[in-house]
């Protein structure tokens, strides 16, 4: 019986750790005098805390037969995510290859579940996603449309913020050059993350998507952003109101 209490406490102190808080002191006091935390467990919560000031992106580019993937972990030592002296690491990058459905809901409906198996996996505190670029095709074009959507929505049903980025500044913001081919913004970010050869994988549609999450980290120090972002689905619907019917 004691074991089992004893175990209950030690959960109970380790879920209040992943609490966010911005006045780390008062409510350090708070779990002090709540818990009866004993000496040694005094020492360790401040180590801890250090851990509460991370956040993780995941950026999205969006496909109808490849759909790239891309996490970055940034990290921060002074407890402002954001700032300068952040630590940016590469945590995965991959695709979603939806070449072996033939019909176009199915790959929606895969898009969906892939989605938000990778939110579920990396708990994502934000999500960058590539805005589709406007082609002379407009089948191909309602069909990159619909399945950015379905990214996003997978976004909103698990409350992660979306960012949207137009390909061209996601290119200026990696190189300078706002029509920099795949190729240079693969090599750029290969650079920057000090990503091993063997881990870049031959699909630029990876590359593409931690791009737009490495764009995103370099807006988040310049809060007077132009890039649409999301909050939930009725400030979605509310910003893209041609976008929704009915």
């Amino acid at each position: 019986m004691n074991e089992k209490s004893s175990s209950q406490k030690s959960l109970q102190i380790y879920e209040l750790f992943l609490i966010p808080t911005n006045n780390w002191p008062h409510f350090k006091d708070y779990l002090l005098k709540k818990l009866k935390c004993s000496n040694s467990t005094r020492k360790n919560i401040l180590p801890l805390q250090l851990t509460m000031n991370e956040k993780i992106i995941l950026g999205i580019d969006p496909g109808t037969n490849i759909m790239g993937y891309g996490l970055l972990r940034i990290s921060s030592k002074t407890g402002t995510v954001g700032k300068t002296g952040n630590q940016v690491q590469m945590i995965s990058m991959g695709i979603i290859d939806l070449r072996r459905f033939d019909d176009a809901y199915l790959k929606l409906g895969h898009i969906f579940e892939r989605v938000t198996g990778i939110i579920d996996s990396f708990l994502p505190d934000e999500m960058a996603i590539e805005a589709p670029f406007f082609g002379k095709n407009v089948q191909s074009m309602l069909k990159l449309g619909r399945a950015q959507g379905v990214a996003i929505a997978a976004a909103i049903k698990h409350g992660v913020p979306i960012h949207e980025y137009a390909p061209m500044k996601i290119k200026m913001a990696l190189t300078g050059n706002g029509n920099a081919s795949k190729e240079q913004v693969a090599g750029m970010l290969q650079r920057l993350l000090h990503i091993p050869e063997d881990e870049m994988g031959k699909f630029m549609d990876a590359t593409d998507a931690l791009a737009a999450a490495y764009c995103h980290f370099l807006q988040m120090g310049r809060p007077n952003t132009d890039a649409p972002h999301y909050k939930g689905w009725k400030d979605f619907v509310m910003k893209n109101q041609k976008k929704v019917k009915g």
